[in-house]
């Protein structure tokens, strides 16, 4: 399945009368204000949308040395998902206000716990109203507890902080960073206690998949400056990475729109890399 979705597809699918289970989830969130995500959804949300919170839904509890947006554990994950009646066989659809950043973290971590009709809503909810799409303003309920069904995960997983420097010497992987140019080099400290990016790394800034700062670029387009960018590596030779492992995933998400998939996350990415002084960081490009 493709993992994005058009708004006029989205349409004819909510149309359809099938025995299919269709979830739509509204993850808008703003990294300043852990609120505001909530508060749009009750202000209108596409019809028939449940919310998820990206701090208190899609993380586990930060400690100071895991990131700021540190994945939970993958079974807890599937258990939240089947206490919401969520199955890992229903069909998803995940959108955020527009650039698709959290909506991004989401379609991994269901991809990551065995859902395999996954798919991101291109251009979000902006995208959806300039359609013509109607918003409801209603706390849509959420479904009765299931067991979960258990899966095999569809994503290429995660490597860890002590992998990710040991691969420094080795070049074993290549890191890309989804942060902006700015924040890399080191030159835009304002939102890490350090600045500058991991030794070896690359800088992709996830802003650069879009067109317009909210659709995906085509697929032929995103898989043209994506092997650009890795020479002869394969996909499952990258490791993505950013600030917290949020934007990170849409690098994952454009590659595997472009066909590049196998691709891994390193989720604590820099705010837990730096947590650490005794790992090496470097500055510039």
């Amino acid at each position: 399945m493709y993992p994005l979705i058009t708004v006029n597809e989205l349409k004819d699918l909510l149309q359809q009368s099938n025995d299919e289970k269709l979830h739509i989830i509204d993850v808008r969130s703003d990294l300043r204000d852990e609120d505001l995500g909530r508060r749009n959804y009750l202000e209108g949300h596409i019809p028939g949308a449940v919310f998820f919170d990206v701090n208190r839904d899609l993380s586990a509890t930060p400690t100071g040395v895991n990131g700021r947006h540190p994945l939970p554990e993958r079974d807890d994950f599937a258990a939240l998902l089947a206490s919401r009646g969520m199955q890992v066989t229903d069909h998803y659809v995940v959108y955020d206000a527009a650039n698709s950043m959290f909506a991004s973290r989401l379609w991994w971590m269901l991809r990551w716990v065995g859902c395999a009709k996954v798919q991101v809503l291109d251009g979000g909810l902006e995208a959806w109203q300039a359609g013509g799409g109607e918003l409801d303003r209603s706390d849509v309920a959420i479904g009765a507890a299931i067991e979960w069904q258990q899966a095999p995960r569809l994503v290429g997983g995660r490597v860890n902080a002590d992998e990710v420097e040991v691969n420094i010497r080795l070049k074993d992987f290549l890191v890309v960073d989804a942060r902006s140019a700015a924040r890399f080099s080191g030159d835009d400290g304002a939102m890490d206690a350090v600045a500058g990016h991991i030794p070896g790394a690359v800088n992709r800034p996830f802003t650069e998949n879009l067109v317009d700062g909210t659709q995906f670029k085509s697929a032929d387009k995103l898989r043209q400056e994506f092997i650009s960018l890795l020479g002869v590596r394969p996909a499952s030779e990258v490791v993505a990475q950013c600030g917290s492992g949020i934007s990170a995933c849409h690098n994952l998400l454009a590659m595997e729109a472009a066909g590049l998939r196998g691709a891994k996350l390193y989720a604590g990415s820099w705010s837990e890399w730096i947590s650490d002084s005794s790992r090496p960081v470097a500055t510039g490009n």
